[in-house]
């Protein structure tokens, strides 16, 4: 792992993800980490977008937390209600 004070990062971008895949950079601000680039594989930029988006992420807890206290529906019966055939089924 590289760490590297904010104000000592004069470098370009792209010559900080060299090698990155191999050794993360993990930037920080008066000794405290604010920020790392990291290699992601098998994902999409989509994946990515959704997985650091504090208004998606908090969504997916609501329903989470909703799930755990009220219960769900099962795969089945969501077909049922949206009209869809299981794959397979005639």
């Amino acid at each position: 792992m590289r760490v590297i004070e904010k104000t000592e990062a004069t470098a370009s971008l792209a010559e900080y993800t060299t090698g990155v895949k191999e050794d993360p950079v993990i930037v920080t601000s008066k000794g405290k980490p604010i920020a790392a680039l990291v290699s992601i594989e098998n994902t999409d930029l989509e994946t990515v977008s959704l997985s650091t988006n504090r208004k998606f992420l908090k969504l997916i807890e609501r329903s989470r937390a909703r799930q755990r206290t009220e219960g769900g529906i099962s795969s089945d019966e969501m077909r049922r209600r949206l009209g869809v055939k299981k794959a397979g089924r005639a």
